[in-house]
């Protein structure tokens, strides 16, 4: 850090902490306990794409040790945005397998040099009562914290819902406190 950015309070950003995305597998039984949701199996890991040959051999690095899960379908998309979701998904919801699987990403892209390009990852969660509602656990690597999305229609999100799992959730995760930083993932390939 230069003299200038410590003399107008500019600090370099911190890096990403990618262990706190094991602690979303204790707060689930939580997120049954409160609100009745149960995991989906499907998470997504949401980055800016990046050119050359060092992001196509994470990207080929990322999807070989996706592979090595036979209980795992991985598929790699692109939003109207132009951001890249690699999204994880399983016949049976393990959530334990689906953190680590996401985790991987994150640190392979990390470990690369791609840290600064990891945006969010989502896990996504759903009701059993008709009708099912969705609720995305969304992780800011920026910020460090986590908001719940729930979609509820199209261009709709359920915040009563959200507040109700920020609530639960509150002791047990970081939760973004800043409610203009929950922002929605309307196209999300998760919840």
């Amino acid at each position: 850090m230069g003299f200038l950015d410590a003399l107008l309070g500019r600090t370099p950003a911190a890096p990403p902490n990618l262990d706190v995305l094991f602690t979303v597998a204790p707060a689930a039984c939580t997120l049954q306990a409160a609100l009745a949701l149960q995991p989906t199996g499907v998470g997504a890991v949401c980055f800016r794409d990046a050119e050359g040959g060092g992001a196509r051999r994470s990207r080929e690095e990322i999807l070989a040790l996706l592979r090595l899960d036979p209980e795992l379908t991985t598929e790699v998309t692109a939003d109207e945005y132009g951001f890249t979701w690699i999204v994880c998904r399983q016949p049976s919801a393990d959530l334990a397998a689906l953190v680590t699987a996401l985790h991987a990403i994150n640190a392979t892209l990390s470990d690369s040099g791609f840290g600064s390009l990891l945006l969010c990852t989502v896990i996504g969660f759903v009701t059993d009562d008709p009708p099912p509602r969705r609720l995305g656990l969304v992780y800011l690597f920026k910020r460090g914290t986590f908001y719940p999305f729930a979609p509820s229609g199209p261009q709709r999100r359920d915040t009563v819902l959200e507040l109700r799992a920020r609530a639960a959730l509150s002791r047990e995760l970081p939760i973004e406190p800043d409610l203009e930083r929950w922002f929605p993932l309307w196209n999300a390939p998760a919840p």
